[in-house]
């Protein structure tokens, strides 16, 4: 009884420490003396029950990608928009082409955001090879390289965004719907059991898994470099302690903040997807909190199996 009340306990404290954005709520919980709590009967953690996770996101699925089981869910079949987790379905329907990832393409009027009025670094009239497009969108989520990459597809913009849907039909998403290739538009949506699915479509593409957690990358457009850095801090932090192998973060108004991965935990890939998250740290501190839940329960699994 005393191993497992101090193995739930050390769990507590790390939910409650969790994260850089930790509410104030979570702040006054984690320091409400133990008397004044009812009492609750010690027991051990359950991958599934939500009393021991205090996420912000508004929709999240954690998956053991080995054994497909699902350790953690919320809201995991609510149809959202998804923003720029779009780029990871442009990006496998740019490689699944086969083009030539050397060609140089360019950026047009027509790739310019007329929708939400984004800026970018990417003048019109800037070339750059189809790699270096597909890179920007995937690591610095470059509106103006996803466009571009549609606009070069064969049969143009239309028929890629067709491609898209093709391709989501054939692995398996039914709640998934795209209208562009930028995730500007809040009508590309998906649920986040969905995501999932797609994340890890997206991993058995190297070059996507490559691209998507390079930290930062330079470019010369216009005769001048230009850098560009990853989207996700984890990815960009060395001193994050986290293994990622896919990656891909978005936000419009409507889809609030938003971060699917896939990262390795305990020698196992374990796919993460945060969808509609609003504080600015939100979807970070709550990869952070499953990242510590996870590391947690293996840990205490590890040494009741020992004893």
């Amino acid at each position: 009884m005393t191993f497992k009340l101090t193995t739930l306990l050390a769990v507590c404290v790390a939910v409650a420490l969790g994260g850089l954005d930790a509410t104030p709520a979570e702040a006054a919980t984690s320091k409400k003396p133990a008397a004044k709590r009812k009492a609750k009967p010690v027991r051990q953690i359950e991958a599934s029950d939500p009393d021991n996770l205090l996420l912000q996101s508004s929709a999240v699925v954690v998956q053991d990608q080995t054994t497909g089981a699902m350790l953690f869910e919320k809201n995991s079949d609510a149809v959202l928009p998804i923003a720029s987790i779009t780029k990871l379905m442009t990006a496998m329907v740019v490689l699944d082409a086969q083009l030539p990832l050397t060609e140089t393409l360019s950026i047009g009027p027509e790739d310019v955001d007329t929708l939400k009025g984004t800026a970018s670094r990417l003048k019109v009239g800037t070339e750059l090879s189809r790699e270096d497009l597909l890179l920007l969108a995937l690591m610095a989520s470059e509106n103006r390289a996803a466009s571009a990459l549609s606009r070069h597809y064969p049969g143009g913009a239309g028929e890629f965004v067709a491609a898209m849907n093709r391709k989501a039909e054939a692995i398996g998403l039914t709640d998934t719907r795209f209208s562009d290739p930028t995730g500007l538009t809040a009508a590309n949506v998906s649920s986040a059991r969905d995501l999932s699915r797609m994340v890890a479509a997206a991993a058995r593409y190297p070059l996507i898994r490559e691209l998507s957690t390079t930290p930062s990358h330079r470019v010369v457009a216009g005769g001048r470099p230009l850098e560009f850095r990853n989207t996700n801090t984890l990815v960009r932090s060395q001193a994050s302690g986290w293994d990622i192998a896919v990656s891909k973060t978005g936000y419009i108004r409507e889809a609030g903040k938003c971060l699917v991965m896939q990262a390795w935990m305990n020698n196992k890939p374990v796919v993460i997807v945060l969808l509609d998250s609003w504080g600015r740290l939100t979807r970070i501190g709550d990869a952070n909190r499953i990242k510590r839940w996870i590391e947690h329960a293996s840990a205490g699994s590890g040494r009741r199996a020992a004893g």
